[in-house]
């Protein structure tokens, strides 16, 4: 599906690509990610999300101003100028009561921060994917930290918001927004789409 050199290609800054490319291969037959479209797509989508490969763990290290810009109403700059810096209570009280994640207290938020190439965020999100592979949700926590987990969650994710019908249409714009919840990066994942689909030799354009 692609080698080591195809995904060395793609993404050179990612490290060990022939052990990358030996997870993608296992995995994304399993969800249906078995065509040249779907494969650049998928890729486009999870280089964006994890800088090219290089980048597993949802990095909270923000400044105040970045609090306040990111998250208005849960970090106003009284309250950001408490929390900057401080990667674990950032991630605690910015994901605290929601995505099934308890108070700001329990350490939910920082433990359940994102992870996997396209950063699945949340007790509840990471709970269902460890029911659907049969894991605990602690043993998957470790699971995310590997090469095939990082990739395998970045597929959960892909099959249970349909992506696959997007790919196969090339539609990057609603791919984005599924993901991303928004348009952030849009320009970058149409480039490393287009950069993709001459590496693998398929016909796709990211025109929209």
């Amino acid at each position: 599906m692609i080698s080591a050199e195809q995904f060395h290609k793609c993404f050179p800054a990612a490290q060990e690509p022939t052990e990358w490319a030996a997870a993608l291969n296992a995995v994304l037959p399993t969800y249906h990610i078995d065509s040249k479209l779907r494969i650049a797509a998928f890729l486009a989508q999870c280089g964006h999300e994890s800088i090219g490969f290089t980048k597993l763990v949802e990095n909270l290290n923000y400044s105040a101003e970045a609090l306040t810009r990111t998250w208005p109403k849960r970090f106003p700059a009284d309250v950001a100028a408490k929390y900057a810096r401080q990667p674990e209570r950032i991630g605690n009280r910015a994901y605290a009561n929601r995505m099934g994640n308890g108070p700001e207290e329990s350490g939910d938020g920082y433990r359940h921060r994102g992870r996997g190439l396209i950063q699945l965020t949340g007790k509840g999100n990471q709970s269902d994917f460890a029911r659907s592979i049969n894991k605990t949700l602690d043993e998957t926590l470790d699971y995310l930290k590997t090469k095939q987990g990082a990739v395998e969650s970045a597929c959960w994710y892909w099959k249970t918001r349909e992506l696959n019908a997007l790919a196969d249409v090339v539609d990057m714009k609603t791919l984005t927004v599924r993901i991303n919840g928004g348009l952030m990066g849009l320009d970058d994942r149409k480039a490393r789409y287009n950069r993709i689909t001459e590496i693998l030799s398929c016909q796709g354009t990211a025109t929209s």
